[in-house]
C-alpha cells in the first residue's frame, strides 16, 4: 500500500481500521488535528493508541495499585521503577511481555524480549545485573508445544548469554490453555547510584536529539498493534535481535550518563521512534522535530511511515545539550555504535516529522501520550465462577500414595527445570550466590555485605478459579519466596497477561485479580513500581487463564541471612509452619485425578500471611533456621521430596496425623517447611508459635512419611531425584 496515500483515500478506504484504529478513534484523531490525518499520521496514532502502548483499557485498573513507599525512588511511568537499597544505591527493575512475537517466531520473539527489557533498565542509567523469565506453555509432548518451548528457551539463552547479563532464575508452568499461546515474560534488575538515575525527557528548547544503535529497517512494523488484538498475522514477523550490539550499547549508554550534558534517554521499544520521541517530549512539556533524512537506515528507500513505526532492536534516543552533540557521537563511535543527530527539542508542543523536505506528521504531542484515549469497560462476573463457588470442597481419591508422589514429581510444572537453566549463563560475574532452581535467586551487590533476592511467580489456576483471591495468592507466593531465602520483600513489578478485555467476563478477571494484587501489596508492604500489560492472549479460540506474573525484589540485612531451600544437617528438626486442611481447588492433584480445575481457590488470610512471613524472617535473621521452603504446588509431600532431592545424601522421617491425602498433597496456603538445629529449638518455637515439629532430617537418603502411625511413603531419594530431574528432557525426547 502506498505510504503517500492521500488523506481522503485513508478515510474513504477506511485504512485506519486495518491499522488498528476504531471508527471512534479515527474520528477523535480528525478532531484533534482539525483536518484529515495523512497516512503516516494515521499510523502514528494507531500505534500510540494501541493497548500495548497506551494501556487504554487497563489504565483505570492500574490506578488501584499502591505505588508509593519510603523505599520507592521512581514509580510507574518511567522506563523502569527504582527502589532504594541503602548506601545511596538503588535497584532498577521491570518486567515486560513478548507474547505475540514469541508465538509467531519463538526464538526471535523471546530473544528480543530480553533485549527490550534490558534497554528499559539501562535507559534509567542502571547496569543490568540479573535477568529472570516467567514462561507458560501447553503440556509438553506435542510437536508444536515442544517446538515453542525449545525455541523460546534457546532465544532467551542466546540473547542473555551473549549480552553478558546472567539469567539467575525464573519459573515455568504448563497448562492446556497456553497450548498455542505461550507467555514469555522477561524481568531484568539493574544496579544504580542515586545520583545517576536518568529519566526519559526531552527538555530544553533547542537541545538536540541523538539516535544511537542499529540502523533502522523494516522490522516489526506495527508490532505494537499486532500485540493489541486477538488476530495473529504470520506476516507480522518480530524484529531480530543482536545481543553483541546491545552489549556495546549498554556500555556506551552507561558512560553517557556520566556527562552533565545528557538531558534524557529512552529506548526505542514498541512503536520505535514514535513512542520514544513523543513520550519524551510529552513528559517534558515540549515538542520534538525529527528529520528522518538523518536517521541511519538499512537502505535509503524507507518511507516516513516505515521509519516511524519500525521496531528495529538495539536503538536508543537521547536528548543532549545543544553544542555538545559531538561528545556523544564520539562516545558511541568509540564503542562501535553508530550515532547521529536526528532532531531537536522545540517549543511548540507538537511531534513533527520531516523527510525529504516535506512534513509528514505534525501532531499535538500530548495527544499521543498523556491524552491518549482511556476506556472504562464493562465487566460481568464470570458464569463459571458462580458455579465454582457453589461447589462443596472435596478431596480427590488417591489409591497409591507413593505412586502419586512420583506422578507429581514428573509433572512439568513441578519437575526440575534443569534442562532449561543449564542453557543459561547464570553467574557471569561471580555475584550470583543462589541461581536457577531456587525459589528466589540471590545476587550480591558489588563486594559488600549486601545482596538482593529476586523472584517471579504466579499460579494462574487459582486466579482462574477466583481472580481476587488468586491475585492475593500471587503476591503472597512471591513474598514467601523472598522471605524463605532470608530477605525482606521491597517492591514488585508485574506482567499482567489476559485475554480479550472487551469480553466482559475477561475484563472482570482483570478487575478482580488487580483488586487482589492491590490488597495483598498493601498488607505485605510491597508497592508496585513498574509493570506491563499484555492482552488478547488466546489459544485455539479460547482465552488463556488470567496470568498476572509477580516479579519481586527483596533485600538481605546481611549475607549471613542467605538461607538454603534444601535440608542441611542430619538430626535437625523439621517444622511445618501453619496447619493443613482440604485445599484442592486448582491443585496439581485435582488436575491429575479429575483432569480439570474446579471449585473454590485456596483460602488466604493476609493478616496471618504477613505475621508468619515477618516472624519467619526474624527467626532467619536471628540465626535460628538451617533451611526454609514454602509449600506450594503438590503440597507437603512434594516440598519434602524437593528438600531432600536438593540435599547432599540426606533423608527425612516425618510423622503426621489426619486424612492422608490432605496431609500429603493439599495446597493450603501460608505454610512453610523449616529445619532447625536442636540447640535452637526453644528459641525458634518462642518466635513462631504456629510452627510444630513434624519430623527430623536423617542421614539415610530415604524419604519416610508416616500418617496416623502408618508408613505411607518410603522412597529412596535417588529414585525421586531421577524422576524429578529427567522429566522435562524425557518429554522433549532428549537423551541426557
Amino acid at each position: 500500500m502506498a505510504h503517500n496515500m492521500l488523506p481522503e483515500e485513508v478515510e474513504a478506504k477506511k485504512v485506519y481500521l486495518e491499522m488498528g484504529l476504531s471508527e471512534e478513534e479515527y474520528a477523535r484523531a480528525k478532531e484533534i488535528m482539525g483536518r484529515l490525518p495523512n497516512y503516516t499520521e494515521t499510523g502514528i496514532f494507531s500505534v500510540m493508541w494501541s493497548e500495548h502502548c497506551s494501556y487504554k483499557t487497563s489504565k483505570p485498573l492500574l490506578s488501584k495499585f499502591p505505588t508509593k513507599g519510603p523505599q520507592v525512588l521512581v514509580g510507574p511511568g518511567e522506563g523502569a521503577g527504582v527502589v532504594d537499597i541503602g548506601d545511596e544505591q538503588a535497584v532498577v527493575f521491570k518486567m515486560e511481555s513478548h507474547n505475540s512475537p514469541s508465538r509467531i517466531n519463538p526464538f526471535e520473539g523471546a530473544a528480543t524480549g530480553v533485549g527490550g527489557i534490558l534497554r528499559d533498565v539501562f535507559s534509567m542509567g542502571a547496569r543490568p545485573i540479573a535477568a529472570l523469565n516467567s514462561l507458560r506453555f501447553g503440556p509438553l509432548g506435542t510437536e508444536r508445544t515442544n517446538y515453542l518451548f525449545k525455541e523460546v528457551v534457546r532465544g532467551i539463552a542466546h540473547y542473555g548469554n551473549n549480552v553478558g547479563v546472567p539469567t539467575v532464575g525464573g519459573e515455568i508452568q504448563f497448562d492446556d490453555c497456553y497450548s498455542d499461546s505461550p507467555l514469555v515474560n522477561a524481568m531484568v534488575v539493574g544496579l544504580i547510584d542515586h545520583k545517576d538515575i536518568q529519566k526519559g525527557i526531552a527538555a530544553g528548547i533547542g537541545n538536540s536529539v541523538i539516535y544511537a544503535g542499529a540502523k533502522t529497517g523494516r522490522d516489526g512494523i506495527h508490532g505494537a498493534t499486532h500485540s493489541s488484538d486477538d488476530s495473529i498475522s504470520e506476516d507480522a514477523k518480530p524484529a531480530a535481535g543482536n545481543p553483541h550490539l546491545e552489549k556495546r550499547l549498554i556500555e556506551a549508554c552507561l558512560e553517557a550518563i556520566n556527562s552533565k550534558n545528557l538531558i534524557g534517554m529512552q529506548d526505542m521499544g514498541a512503536a520505535g521512534l514514535t513512542s520514544s520521541g513523543s513520550e519524551m517530549a510529552s513528559a517534558a512539556g515540549t515538542g520534538m522535530l525529527l528529520d528522518l533524512d538523518r536517521v541511519p537506515q538499512v537502505g535509503n528507500d524507507m518511507s516516513a511511515y516505515e521509519m516511524m513505526l519500525s521496531e528495529t532492536q538495539e536503538r536508543m534516543l537521547l536528548v543532549v545539550k545543544k553544542g555538545k552533540e559531538q561528545e556523544f557521537i564520539d562516545l558511541f563511535n568509540a564503542h562501535d555504535v553508530e550515532a547521529a543527530i536526528v532532531g531537536e527539542v522545540i517549543e511548540e508542543k507538537v511531534f513533527k516529522i520531516k523527510h525529504e523536505d516535506k512534513i509528514w506528521a505534525d501532531i499535538p504531542v500530548d495527544a499521543l501520550d498523556s491524552d491518549a484515549p482511556v476506556y472504562y469497560l464493562d465487566s460481568k462476573e464470570a458464569k463459571y465462577y458462580q458455579e465454582f463457588q457453589a461447589m462443596e470442597s472435596s478431596t480427590p481419591e488417591v489409591d497409591d500414595y507413593p505412586e502419586m508422589l512420583k506422578t507429581l514429581l514428573i509433572r512439568e510444572t513441578i519437575a526440575s527445570k534443569e534442562w532449561v537453566y543449564n542453557q543459561f549463563e547464570s553467574n557471569l560475574d561471580n555475584k550470583t550466590l543462589k541461581g536457577p532452581g531456587s525459589g528466589a535467586a540471590v545476587v550480591q551487590i558489588n563486594d559488600q555485605d549486601k545482596a538482593i533476592a529476586i523472584t517471579a511467580d504466579s499460579n494462574s489456576r487459582y486466579i482462574y478459579l477466583d481472580p481476587e483471591v488468586g491475585g492475593q495468592i500471587a503476591v503472597a507466593e512471591a513474598a514467601r519466596n523472598i522471605v524463605v531465602s532470608g530477605a525482606k520483600p521491597l517492591a514488585i513489578t508485574d506482567g499482567l497477561n489476559y485475554g480479550n478485555p472487551t469480553n466482559k467476563e475477561i475484563f472482570w478477571q482483570m478487575e478482580k485479580s488487580i483488586d487482589g494484587i492491590s490488597s495483598a501489596c498493601k498488607v505485605l508492604d510491597v508497592p508496585v513500581i513498574s509493570g506491563n500489560v499484555s492482552m488478547y492472549n488466546q489459544s485455539e479460540g479460547k482465552a488463556i487463564f488470567p496470568t498476572p506474573i509477580i516479579g519481586m525484589v527483596g533485600l538481605f540485612a546481611s549475607l549471613k541471612d542467605i538461607t538454603p531451600n534444601s535440608f542441611q544437617n542430619s538430626g535437625d528438626f523439621i517444622y511445618m509452619i501453619g496447619k493443613t486442611d482440604a485445599t484442592f481447588g486448582g491443585s496439581e492433584l485435582q488436575k491429575i485425578v479429575e483432569n480439570e480445575y474446579t471449585g473454590k481457590a485456596p483460602k488466604l488470610d493476609l493478616a496471618i500471611e504477613k505475621s508468619r512471613q515477618d516472624n519467619l524472617l526474624k527467626a532467619i535473621q536471628a540465626g535460628l533456621v538451617e533451611s526454609a521452603e514454602d509449600i506450594s504446588e503438590g503440597g507437603l509431600a512434594v516440598c519434602l521430596a524437593e528438600s531432600v532431592i536438593r540435599a547432599d545424601g540426606l533423608g527425612a522421617e516425618v510423622n503426621l496425623t489426619g486424612d492422608v491425602t490432605e496431609q500429603l498433597f493439599s495446597e493450603t496456603q501460608s505454610r512453610f517447611v523449616v529445619t532447625v538445629n536442636k540447640e535452637n529449638k526453644g528459641k525458634f518455637e518462642a518466635l513462631l508459635t504456629d510452627a510444630h515439629v513434624i519430623g527430623q532430617v536423617t542421614e539415610n537418603s530415604v524419604l519416610q512419611m508416616n500418617v496416623n502411625e502408618e508408613s505411607i511413603i518410603n522412597e529412596e531419594v535417588s529414585t525421586l531425584r531421577q524422576l524429578w530431574g529427567k522429566s522435562i528432557s524425557k518429554r522433549l525426547k532428549i537423551n541426557n
